[in-house]
């Protein structure tokens, strides 16, 4: 066992300080005021600087080239003062001391509040096995959130948890670990200071957390990282927010890709269509029919693995059944004119028996036996399998023409990537891993963020104006750049239901903010109707919403499933689609900041202690409270609304101080939801197709009690213009004074199609007394219908204590100005 116990030597180099102790070497680097990158190795000397999880550097890299994305930045230089005992670095929001002996590298703010703390004799470690451990201080009053997607409870502390990519059909979202995910990432809350930081663990190796669940007395409380090999290649990065953190570990490893609009539509799905013997798209064909008929909206089909299937009755990606799918490119051209797109299943391992596998194998595109020579050959879902190596450049082009061959030339731009967790048990299997060679240990959850980034390569080079739309099922550290991601095949059950918000949640955390889960259980019997209503009615509010199943009972999840309930569904798929506005605004914040769509509480409303375990209700966005109902047979809902602002209900806008619990009577067709002070909503009412429906009509709903700002972002959603500035974003702000004005400020030249814009905004204490756009007096109407029939002008809602405000679209910028001024009318 090797443990660095003390520093032997110092060199220091324009922005990185060299240590090295009688163990290890180490290379500290600032990388900005907020991110401190320690590197350590127990080699006898570093391995080549080679990241495919970095987008962000402040040095050459190997992967340079193959990462369009990656920025390079300018370290800050790193003189350090010698006290004695340590050395100090500084930036301008942290100290880094680093103890000579015992060797120990300890971070605070400025004001000397201990941010991170390595355990003292124990910090840095490799054992006779050749794991690597890193050992941090941890008080009691420590609250952990990340770790990619992992299940049970938000707050992970006391948890031990295993980093590893596995196929886990039919999951405990409780218990089981781990999952598909692999993100070695958390953020740290302290309950008392209420200071947020966060650690990355740049090292793709399979790895542990332990977040106190070891305790041990003749140590101060402590927490681990363990990797199986690698390097300790740690981050270090400052919050004092949480957003703050996920802001700056988004920069590192890459922001949310913002995908196609249309993402944002009910997506169909069920493996039942595909396994039928013949006619597979007529099913899905009458499906979207069926879907028109019941008045619920759908944008498009995730088309199940059975397309694929062969005389054999095995699948092989990249081929057409024709039993199924007659005419593919005919099929996929009249999914279109249903307004509809199609998501076909991909899976990284070939069979044997696949007629593609020879191809493959003599490209040399496979992962190899340890010896370098023949394809290394696993078990996989039909037997016996090689994968695609996404570290060949002789894989990845061989894949992408396959990819345009099959799929892209018939129009199709969305792709599924499932079965993509790397389950090869050789961990010594070789990879190509850009010639220098590498095993498959130590790049598994690399594989399935190179498939998806050469999903998105290969639909530029056939199309580089498109957008695409990329699911990935598995993945590493910034897959947030190239796809959209799901927890998998999930059991059905009100577990699943429950705990699959805090596994969501977690992964926002980690920065990856577009996700969900499959609505109404994957694997198990058909739920129940209560379940399934339930369930849709969560399922809503997630980034990735469809209904997908692999019911055991021979039947299949479909909306209208219990046609005396399929109003409930219909209104919960409804609802959805007015709040597009919303999410696409969300993804967009996601693309640039970072921001997760989904949000715990904690997210939101740190200072507030009752909140800082709450794993089920989540805020969507920063404006909007939803607390579904997630117990079978309820009849009441318990709901905290958080402290230091005001809620007002949903539906019936009734006004509720925060800081405390209310108990709401619920029925099937409840959805708890509750509008925060200063909330700014976009939604378009009607819409019912992304598509094919113009938004003309914009409806704002906005509470002014409090001081805030929003930006609506708007752009075509299916090209990649708005790179090019074809966009437009509207700063909606909300200022207040002797009158509210809310004001609009435009950036971009994408000539939205908007005509009229509605603004209801919520009336606390009083209704407005006069309503100005810029310096002309709105009129007042007494009767809503007059208002209707109108242009431009304004009514009080009397039952929603709302003044609706109605006006032509404005171009340029403007401001309503609304005078809550209490008319005398006894005294005039």
């Amino acid at each position: 066992m090797k443990i660095s116990h003390k520093i032997v030597n110092i060199a220091s180099g324009a922005n990185v300080l060299e240590l090295e102790t009688n163990a290890a070497k180490y290379r500290i680097m600032l990388i900005n005021d907020e991110i401190v990158r320690i590197r350590c190795t127990f080699d006898e000397q570093f391995a080549e600087e080679a990241s495919y999880a970095l987008a962000m550097t402040a040095w050459e890299d190997k992967m340079d080239d193959l990462l369009e994305e990656r920025t390079r930045v300018a370290a800050l230089p790193i003189p350090y003062e010698d006290l004695g005992t340590h050395l100090l670095l500084s930036t301008s929001n942290l100290k880094v001391r680093v103890y000579k002996e015992p060797f120990a590298i300890e971070i605070t703010d400025p004001n000397g509040q201990v941010l991170h703390s390595d355990l003292k004799e124990k910090s840095y470690v490799k054992d006779s096995l050749g794991r690597l451990y890193h050992y941090s201080c941890m008080d009691d009053d420590d609250y952990f959130y990340g770790f990619g997607e992992k299940s049970g409870y938000l707050n992970k502390t006391k948890r031990r948890m295993r980093m590893h990519n596995v196929d886990t059909l039919g999951y405990d979202s409780e218990l089981t670990d781990p999952l598909y995910k692999h993100i070695p990432f958390y953020i740290k809350l302290n309950g008392k200071s209420k200071i947020a930081s966060g650690l990355f663990y740049h090292n793709s190796h399979d790895s542990v957390f332990d977040m106190g669940c070891e305790r041990s007395g003749y140590w101060n409380k402590y927490s681990y990282f363990c990797a199986d090999g690698g390097e300790l290649d740690v981050f270090f990065i400052l919050g004092p927010q949480i957003k703050d953190v996920i802001r700056n570990y988004t920069d590192l490893t890459g922001k949310t890709m913002l995908p196609a609009k249309y993402s944002l539509g009910y997506m169909g799905s069920t493996m039942y269509y595909t396994e039928l013997e013949k006619d597979s798209d007529k099913a899905i064909l009458k499906f979207l029919e069926k879907c028109e008929q019941e008045g619920i909206p759908c944008d498009g089909f995730f088309l199940s693995s059975g397309y694929t299937t062969g005389q054999d009755g095995k699948r092989y990606v990249f081929n057409w059944n024709r039993d199924r799918f007659q005419d593919p490119k005919g099929f996929v051209e009249q999914m279109e004119r249903k307004g509809a797109s199609l998501a076909p299943n991909i899976k990284p391992g070939m069979l044997k028996t696949h007629p593609l596998y020879a191809e493959f194998a003599e490209a040399g595109a496979y992962i190899k036996d340890e010896q370098g020579e023949r394809p290394e050959i696993d078990r996989y879902w039909g037997g016996a399998a090689s994968f695609v190596d996404f570290t060949n450049p002789k894989g990845r082009e061989l894949w992408k023409k396959h990819l345009k061959d099959a799929y892209i030339s018939l129009g199709i731009t969305s792709i599924w990537n499932d079965n993509n967790e790397y389950e090869i048990n050789n961990l010594d299997a070789q990879c190509h891993f850009e010639g220098s060679g590498k095993e498959i240990g130590a790049l598994r959850p690399i594989m399935p963020n190179l498939m998806a980034l050469m999903a998105k390569q290969a639909i530029a080079e056939v199309d580089p104006d498109v957008r695409p739309y990329i699911v990935n099922r598995a993945g590493f550290a910034g897959i947030q750049r190239y796809a959209q991601t799901w927890a998998g095949d999930n059991h059905t059950s009100w577990k699943s239901l429950k705990f699959n918000i805090p596994v969501i949640l977690g992964m926002g955390l980690s920065g990856v903010a577009n996700q969900g889960c499959d609505i109404g259980g994957f694997y198990g019997p058909a739920p129940e109707p209560e379940l399934f209503v339930r369930w849709v009615q969560n399922g809503i509010f997630q980034p990735r919403f469809s209904i997908h199943s692999c019911n055991t009972d021979n039947t299949v999840t479909e909306p209208w499933m219990y046609p005396g309930y399929t109003q409930y569904i219909r209104d919960a798929i409804q609802l959805r689609y007015q709040l597009v506005p919303y999410f696409y605004s969300l993804l967009f914040e996601a693309s640039t900041v970072g921001s997760p769509v989904m949000r715990p509480l904690v997210y939101e409303f740190q200072q507030d202690a009752k909140v800082l375990e709450e794993s089920f209700d989540f805020m969507l966005g920063s404006f909007l409270l939803v607390a579904n109902v997630l117990e079978k047979g309820a009849e009441t809902r318990s709901v905290y609304l958080p402290e230091g602002t005001d809620w007002f209900d949903w539906y019936t806008k009734e006004w509720y101080r925060g800081g405390q619990t209310i108990e709401q009577k619920v029925t099937l067709g409840s959805i708890p939801m509750f509008i925060r002070s200063g909330a700014i909503i976009p939604m378009a009412p009607g819409l019912r197709n992304i598509h094919k429906d113009v938004i003309e009509e914009l409806r704002l709903l906005i509470e002014p009690s409090e001081e805030s700002s929003f930006v609506y972002y708007e752009d075509d959603g299916k090209t990649n213009n708005y790179q090019k500035g074809d966009y437009l974003k509207t700063t909606i702000s909300i200022r207040n004074g002797k009158e509210t004005k809310i004001s609009f400020v435009k950036e971009g030249r994408y000539e939205t199609p908007l005509k009229t814009v509605v603004v209801d905004v919520i009336c606390k204490e009083v209704a407005p007394v006069q309503v100005k756009l810029a310096d002309t007096k709105l009129p007042m109407f007494l009767e809503p219908a007059e208002w209707e029939a109108s242009a431009a002008g304004w009514y009080y809602d009397m039952e929603q204590k709302t003044a609706r405000i109605k006006h032509e679209y404005v171009k340029d910028d403007y401001d309503l100005i609304i005078n809550f001024d209490v008319k005398d009318l006894i005294s005039i």
